[in-house]
């Protein structure tokens, strides 16, 4: 047993670590682990009851943690959004599958679990990815969590029915009156519970912080919340319904937060094991063989689960694209769906054959899920609205217009553009590829439109041939390169000005056809150094003139910097950045007793010859003696070649 358990740990730490680098959910890892090892895998667990009693205090861990991040005013608060879309999604999602699965051969209470579970979309894994791409203040987003909050909800009646629909005998009426009796005493438990969060446990948890012991505080969480589970199994009931209980009645405590961080530890190790156990049930030569039965189910159930969240968001009077979007991030089998399935084959209720097709859904529709999410806009924007309707909207807002500016990106430094140009007169017209920040703007009155300004249709539709000026306001040198092609081919007399974040490919812009290039770090830091000259009491003038001398020279003062330990985070990027390096010719140089004009140092410039006290200039016919020190210009590679010929004369 320990080298069986000792097995399945080395390989949930090396699949978990892989597929993190891979960019991949560690559900998925955890799976995959169970399906190498398990009986119908490697066969090298054989042992697993215990597996299996360690995986079901993982389910009740987590049902805790979701009862604690249960609130009712947050539910209240996003009612419209979590029973309207969450509600029409899945009842729709249920039904739908529901009526295939009774159509596909499987009894009533099959046809219902299978569509319980596929209705189920992964909360873990959707809210993680979206965390990581910085995505979840977005309304999609927000759609998509209010769908998933409902979906956890929804749990919690199945987990009561699967075991009354596994028995042979409830039929008809008969289900009927157990259906009613499960409920009466999930209520009467869900009465009780509650009357012993708010009239004892407090004062339990108060007494146990009074001790300020961590262990104690740990495992009075843990006899909490698998008493409650005790309590839920021995009423007939599913253990996760009690441990949702327990949960749900500290969550609107001030315990709440120090519970989670207590149990997350708990929760995560025993879920892992859980899914481990998940995958030991799937039979993967059985759905090798059915494999394009597989694939399809995933094709259908992405396909299906879009299409019925837009139908639940227009419903509800959602945009569209945010809709559909949501659709597609939450297309997959969640971990509760491996839950139901869990519990379901423990009673019965489904067979081996069924619970490992559904796995293989499960493990590829998860896999995808990081590659849909990041992609959801995307995809939404293309199944949503033609390049058509694009360029006609375009050229709606660009019709009247002649003389005008074209901004290109609306974000924070294009918008700064267009207030400037408002408070001037002067007509302008924005083009931007985020469909919300657009939809805000227009509702706001700005003139924007939704477009790419690196097409021909799109700037043509926008008056291009009418425009006095195009500003580029986004950092995308891919696209920049194409406007700057674009641009003078379609007409003539239109000025180009670029903002970019910094003066690397300056004068590549400059002879792509850019008039003006302004780098926001060049221009930030003249901005600065003018405040500096200005409280120094250098006359205005004088402080106008250096900046605009500095401008028109490209900001070739500002060029080269020194490196300290920090400054090469990126190596192959940074070889081509420019740096100021100094080197004290030693007595043994061989650059000494030349004059600079003989040094042949080629792509690096001396900026400077400091000898003593003096600072130098490094007129071509200044004789080096022993002592000097050269301040050398150029990029890391050029200056170690510089190195090497002034010191060896190589």
């Amino acid at each position: 047993m320990y080298t069986e358990f000792l097995t399945l740990l080395f390989a949930a730490v090396l699949l978990v670590a892989v597929f993190r680098r891979l960019g991949l959910p560690a559900i998925l890892a955890y799976l995959i682990a169970g399906v190498l090892l398990g009986p119908y895998g490697l066969a090298w667990v054989t042992e697993q009851a215990m597996m299996h009693t360690l995986g079901e205090l993982g389910v009740v861990f987590l049902m805790f943690s979701l009862g604690l991040e249960f609130s009712l005013s947050k539910l209240i608060a996003m009612r419209s959004l979590v029973v309207g879309v969450g509600g029409l999604q899945v009842i729709l999602t249920t039904a739908l599958f529901c009526w295939i699965g009774w159509w596909w051969g499987l009894t009533l209470p099959q046809a219902l679990v299978v569509a319980g579970t596929l209705s189920l979309s992964s909360t873990a894994v959707v809210i993680k990815q979206l965390g990581e791409q910085k995505q979840l203040h977005t309304r999609r987003a927000q759609l998509g969590v209010s769908v998933l909050l409902f979906q956890d909800l929804a749990v919690v009646p199945l987990l009561v029915m699967i075991p009354i629909l596994a028995e042979p005998e409830a039929q008809g009426d008969a289900l009927l009156v157990a259906v009613a009796w499960a409920l009466l005493k999930g209520l009467l438990v869900l009465l009780g519970l509650l009357a012993v969060g708010k009239w004892w446990l407090p004062s339990l948890f108060h007494e146990v912080a009074r001790a300020r012991s961590d262990e104690l505080f740990v495992l009075s969480a843990l006899l909490v919340a698998l008493l409650a589970a005790s309590l839920t199994q021995w009423m007939g009931l599913s253990m996760a319904l009690g441990a949702f209980l327990a949960g749900m009645m500290l969550g609107e405590s001030h315990y709440r937060h120090q519970l989670e961080v207590d149990i997350k530890p708990f929760r995560d190790v025993l879920m892992g094991l859980f899914f481990i156990t998940i995958g030991m049930a799937m039979e993967w030569q059985q759905v090798a063989r059915h494999w394009w039965q597989v694939v399809g189910i995933v094709v259908l159930l992405v396909l299906f689960k879009s299409l019925l969240v837009l139908l639940a968001g227009r419903l509800m009077g959602e945009r569209k694209r945010d809709a559909m979007a949501a659709g597609i991030m939450l297309s997959q089998v969640g971990e509760f769906g491996f839950v139901l399935l869990a519990l379901a084959l423990s009673h019965g209720l489904l067979g081996q054959d069924i619970v490992s097709l559904l796995i293989g859904i499960g493990v590829i529709s998860i896999a995808i899920t990081p590659w849909l999410v990041g992609r959801s806009q995307d995809l939404a924007r293309w199944l949503t609205r033609s390049s058509l309707l694009s360029q006609s909207e375009v050229a709606q807002s660009g019709l009247s217009k002649s003389g005008h500016v074209i901004i290109a990106g609306f974000g924070r430094a294009g918008q700064t553009c267009a207030r400037f140009l408002k408070l001037e007169g002067i007509p302008f017209l924005a083009l931007d590829l985020d469909p919300e920040r657009v939809n805000e703007a227009k509702l706001a009155g700005e003139q924007v439109a939704f477009g790419d300004a690196s097409r021909r249709e799109i700037l043509l539709a926008a008056g291009l041939q009418r425009a006095r000026l195009v500003i580029i306001t986004f950092d995308d040198a891919k696209r920049i390169g194409a406007m700057l092609s674009l641009i003078p081919g379609l007409t003539e007399g239109v000025k180009i000005v670029v903002r970019t974040q910094d003066d690397r490919l300056l004068e590549q812009y400059k002879q792509a056809g850019a008039h003006e290039v302004v780098p926001e770090s060049q221009e930030g830091t003249l901005m600065l150094v003018s405040h500096l000259l200005l409280h120094c009491d250098v006359p205005i003038g004088r402080v106008i003139r250096r900046m605009e001398k500095e401008r028109n020279s490209q900001y070739s003062f500002l060029h080269g910097f020194y490196w300290g330990g920090q400054s090469a985070p990126d190596l192959e990027t940074d070889q081509g950045l420019e740096r100021l390096h100094p080197l004290v010719l030693s007595e043994q140089a061989w650059a000494i007793g030349h004059k600079v004009q003989d040094l042949a140092l080629e792509a690096v410039h001396i900026k400077e010859v400091q000898r003593g006290g003096d600072v130098l200039e490094p007129r071509a016919e200044l004789l080096l003696v022993a002592g000097d020190t050269l301040v050398l210009f150029g990029t890391s590679a050029a200056i170690e070649q510089a190195e090497q010929r002034l010191l060896e004369g190589r």
